[in-house]
């Protein structure tokens, strides 16, 4: 029997109990994919600076760099906001990141039809939506220096090497390889130096993919065809701020940040799985937030870390399936809908992966 090593970081807020769900899912898959995961809990951001002092102790990055995937839910609080920068919850994620060398990130956008509803665009405009938002997660404004914040000024710096952009172009051309030979990459080139190199070096990597279909987008203009005409997109490839700001977009797409899973890959096969939303603290414990990015992020686990594509595909149809017959949580619920909770979403899915696991063993 193989066994997975996962380093489980629950984190802050709601972090814990969506996390729950996801392991539930995990913990149904054991006997049919005949393999053991084995979980090792430990703290990050908020909870980690209760216990320890700072936002990403060193036995947490000691597990996680050990482990075959890390699973975490979220971080940050209202009550840690007033202490200084380099010591608030936040942190840990962008410590965790930069220590396990991730610097790709995969946040997929799909339109399940039962929610066509949720989104504020109208039906058939969302309906049929798949795109993969593919951002650099180490690079730009968020780790560029210098830095600093002065009573009268500050500034940030926005730096790429072309070292940096390669590697995560070759990561969404390969991507683009797989889903529709379509790849569209964002920039600012009209203005940033930066984004001059980055479009440079895409279409320099982009000569050795010569079955993928290159277009690029400014930003500004790609955050309008994200609303105008968002089905015209299959793979967008952004450097890290754009990311950031062009998939929280893309995911009102889907009617709620609460449907956006994400995966954080980088050297040495490693990897980093998380919902992107927040930690909204205001509801922790109140066993009614949407467990389901946080759920589909362990599909991607499954399929990106552990190769069980296929089991990846059950978790997508049993929420599809749980949608379908109207169950939902309340940002996403329609007049008429079944709402229910936190866990019980989970265990929603838990059934249809069960379902989809009985049907296989069958066959």
């Amino acid at each position: 029997m193989v066994t997975h090593k996962i380093a489980v970081l629950p984190g802050d807020g709601i972090g814990p109990e969506i996390v729950e769900q996801g392991i539930k899912v995990l913990k149904a898959l054991e006997t049919h994919l005949n393999c053991n995961f084995e979980l090792e809990y430990a703290d990050i951001g908020g909870a980690a600076l209760e216990t320890s002092g700072v936002p990403l102790p060193e036995s947490t990055l000691k597990l996680s760099l050990e482990a075959d995937a890390v699973y975490l839910g979220a971080v940050g609080d209202y009550k840690w906001d007033t202490i200084e920068p380099e010591r608030r919850p936040e942190q840990g994620l962008l410590q965790i990141r930069k220590a396990l060398e991730l610097f790709a990130n995969l946040r997929p956008v799909k339109a399940y039809r039962p929610l066509l509803h949720a989104s504020t665009l109208k039906p058939e405009i969302v309906d049929g939506i798949d795109i993969l938002v593919v951002r650099e997660l180490t690079g730009g404004l968020y780790f560029g220096k210098p830095r600093q914040k002065e009573a009268e000024k500050a500034f940030d710096t926005m730096l790429y090497t072309k070292p940096e952009i390669e590697r995560i172009a070759h990561v969404a051309f390969k991507l683009a390889q797989k889903r529709s030979h379509k790849l569209c990459s964002v920039d600012k080139a009209n203005v940033l130096a930066s984004s001059q190199l980055w479009r440079e070096t895409v279409e320099m990597i982009a000569q050795g993919y010569p079955d993928v279909e290159l277009s690029h987008m400014y930003v500004d203009n790609a955050s309008m065809q994200l609303i105008r005409n968002p089905k015209q997109f299959d793979v967008l490839l952004t450097e890290n701020t754009f990311g950031d700001i062009l998939s929280d977009e893309a995911s009102m797409l889907t009617g709620s940040l609460g449907m956006l899973p994400s995966a954080s890959l980088g050297e040495h096969e490693r990897a980093l799985y998380e919902p992107s939303h927040g930690s909204a603290p205001k509801y922790a414990g109140q066993n009614k937030v949407n467990p389901i990015a946080t759920i589909m992020s362990v599909a991607m686990m499954l399929d990106y870390s552990f190769g069980y594509s296929e089991a990846a595909q059950w978790v997508d149809a049993a929420v599809a399936k749980a949608l379908e017959q109207g169950v939902r949580t309340y940002d996403i619920a329609e007049p008429g809908s079944q709402v229910v909770g936190t866990s019980q979403m989970g265990d929603k899915v838990v059934e249809g992966v069960l379902a989809c696991c009985e049907q296989q063993a069958r066959l």
